[in-house]
Parts: C-alpha cells; structure tokens; sequence
C-alpha cells in the first residue's frame, strides 16, 4: 500500500513542501512514483519518516538525522549523548534567563527605580521585593496598591533612606514599649499602630482603619511579614496585630 504525499502530510503533521523538501536532500526519498509521476510513499518510508520526527523533535538538526539514519558507522547513543548535554545546557541557560526574567518582573512590580549599587546601599542584601509577591496577590488591580506603584517609581534613593529611617526608628519605640510590659490595649501602644498607619498612608497609599486590620491579619498569618516585625522584638507581630486592632475600636468609638 502506499500514501500520496498530501497523506503523508496530514498523518505526521508536516506541510506537503517540508515533505518535498526532504525528498530534495535525500532524507526521504519516496519509494514509489504513481504514472503521472507523484510521490507515493510506503510504509517503509512511513518508517523512516517517523524516526525522522523523533530526532526532530530532540532537536537534531537535519543533516546529523540523515548521518544517524544512512551511516551504518553512526552510534546512536553517542549522538544521543551529545544532544543530551546540548540541551541539558540549554535548559541551564533558560533557566538563569528565567530566573533574570522573573527578578525583572517583581522589581516592575515594587516599582523601585534604583540601580543595584543604590539598592545595595538603601537596603542592604534584604531583598526590597520580598513581599512584592504577596501583596501582588492579595492587593493587585486594586487603588491601594496601584497607587502604592505610582508613588514608588518616583522616590529616589534618599526618599528610600528616609522610609527605612522612620521605620526603624518606629521599631525601636515598639520594642522599648514591649519591653515595658505595655499591652496592646494602651494609649501608647495604639498611638504606635496609628502612627504605623499614617506612615503607610503617607508613602504608598490612604490607609484606612479597615484596611490597617487586613494588613495586621497578614502580618502575623504571613511568615515572611511576622519574620520582619519579630526581627524588631520577639512577639512583635502579634502584638502589633492586637494593637491595631485596639486602635481600630478607638478609631470607631
């Protein structure tokens, strides 16, 4: 039985002149010829043209499938090696590009326009695009955090030290109020929590009561969140929370 070349085209999901153009090189040379001259292939050819594929589809290039399939000399499985280690470090490269691609994308998503050196001495090796992740998934399409972008692409270095001054100053009187045995409930300790709400307010965006309460759910559920506020006190997070909380009801009252 043999196939005219459209047949063959449709089986193995090649256009006819890919089929004609292998016949040209000599990789498949159809069997047959109908009267009028056509190409008939057999199932031989149908054979060789699935091996054909298969090395296609590693990545071989043409002239090295006709090499493996017409050399009776070839090794098969030192071609196969050879491939293997070209893809193997190709998958390496795509990888590292991925990765660069990635670290691109959340650092858009931060919106923070500062070169590495700056980043470095703003910042120090804490990575600024930790949470980006997170609070793209939580916040993303909405005001808040749109808004949060649009401020931040524009602050420049010494705009990110002032950030970084004012919260860890803010860190240092929490701490000193743990230490002090004063409970969340405490006038002090929710002047704290408004005092931590105004400061988002006034560098990312309009941080209403409700929510400040979202974000303290988020800063105790969330580890790498809690990890930064327990990095100021042991129990931080938690406290913070709780202290939200209290000046949120002193807020509505």
């Amino acid at each position: 039985m043999s196939y005219s070349v459209g047949q063959v085209a449709g089986f193995a999901g090649l256009t006819v002149r890919a089929l004609h153009h292998y016949d040209d090189i000599g990789l498949l040379v159809p069997g047959e010829r109908s009267h009028a001259g056509h190409r008939r292939y057999s199932d031989a050819d149908l054979d060789r043209l699935q091996q054909i594929l298969f090395y296609r589809e590693l990545g071989f290039p043409l002239e090295e499938v006709a090499a493996l399939l017409d050399d009776p000399t070839a090794d098969p499985r030192a071609h196969l090696r050879r491939r293997h280690e070209l893809l193997t470090a190709r998958i390496e490269k795509l990888q590292k590009m991925a990765a660069a691609v990635e670290h691109a994308m959340e650092a858009r998503k931060m919106g923070i326009n500062l070169t590495p050196e700056e980043k470095f001495e703003v910042f120090g090796e804490k990575d600024p695009e930790e949470y980006a992740e997170e609070s793209a998934r939580r916040w993303g399409g909405t005001y808040s955090y749109e808004e949060s972008q649009r401020r931040a692409a524009r602050y420049t270095k010494d705009d990110w030290k002032q950030i970084q001054a004012e919260v860890a100053s803010w860190g240092e009187a929490y701490a000193a109020l743990m230490d002090e045995g004063e409970r969340p409930s405490s006038e002090r300790a929710m002047d704290l929590a408004e005092a931590h709400r105004r400061h988002i307010t006034k560098w990312f965006f309009e941080c209403h009561v409700k929510t400040h309460l979202g974000l303290a759910e988020m800063y105790v559920s969330d580890e790498r969140f809690r990890e930064f506020y327990e990095s100021m006190h042991p129990g931080l997070a938690e406290h913070l929370r709780a202290a939200i909380t209290a000046n949120a009801a002193r807020q509505a009252a």
